[in-house]
């Protein structure tokens, strides 16, 4: 029997979890969005275009409530930051404080990661990439959800360019493995010497509490 894979659904890494969203995050997706988001063509993104200049654009996949992505992007104005998330309501937070602290250096794309780096982010254009605690996914069964796959890093190492950096951190000790696992047998990637700053984000935080040691991988594509 032959199965026509068009047809087959992608295994998604999220699952949206819009909760309750805030009058102000509505208000912030509703005017700001315009503003700061990121259209997307058919085909690549222009980044000069998009950010209204030519600057490193580094990447942060999943910014959650988008405090990370708005300390990097006010910490270092010479850089181009652009962010993806699934949840709305975390974006919205993250439009409000764009414009409450005037940081214009920012874009926010609200999709599927792995939809816009195929099909939208240019080959080596990228500067870095941070994946900064994805969801889990915990349970057997569900593993095959995770990001941090083959197929996923050899995607952003082709999206990096040659000295790029890769930032991943988890606090689940069983994820940490794998995304080590996966890094030593990807070809194009070699540990980096040093790990930069950042700010805590509420999902490590939250493992603090829970008491879970935090693992922090950073990898540089060296070809």
């Amino acid at each position: 029997m032959i199965f026509d894979t068009r047809f087959l659904r992608p295994i998604r890494s999220f699952v949206r979890r819009e909760g309750r969203m805030t009058a102000a995050q509505r208000r912030a997706l509703a005017e700001l969005l315009p503003r700061y988001g990121l259209t997307v063509g058919e085909g690549p993104i222009d980044f000069p275009d998009a950010f209204g200049r030519r600057a490193p654009v580094m990447l942060e996949i999943g910014f959650g409530n988008g405090d990370t992505l708005a300390a990097l992007a006010a910490q270092h104005p010479q850089n181009n930051y652009l962010g993806i998330e699934v949840h709305r309501p975390g974006v919205g937070r993250l439009l409000a404080r764009l414009e409450t602290e005037g940081l214009n250096n920012v874009r926010v794309v609200c999709a599927d990661a792995k939809e816009m780096l195929a099909r939208h982010v240019p080959d080596e254009s990228l500067s870095a990439v941070y994946v900064l605690f994805p969801d889990p996914w915990p349970k057997q069964r569900h593993r095959k959800r995770r990001l941090v796959q083959m197929d996923f890093v050899e995607l952003l190492r082709r999206k990096l360019k040659p000295g790029g950096r890769l930032h991943l951190a988890t606090d689940w000790s069983a994820y940490a493995e794998q995304m080590q696992e996966v890094l030593v047998h990807a070809p194009g990637f070699a540990p980096a010497t040093s790990v930069e700053p950042r700010l805590p984000t509420k999902y490590e935080a939250r493992g603090h509490r829970l008491g879970h040691a935090v693992r922090e991988l950073v990898y540089v594509r060296v070809v």
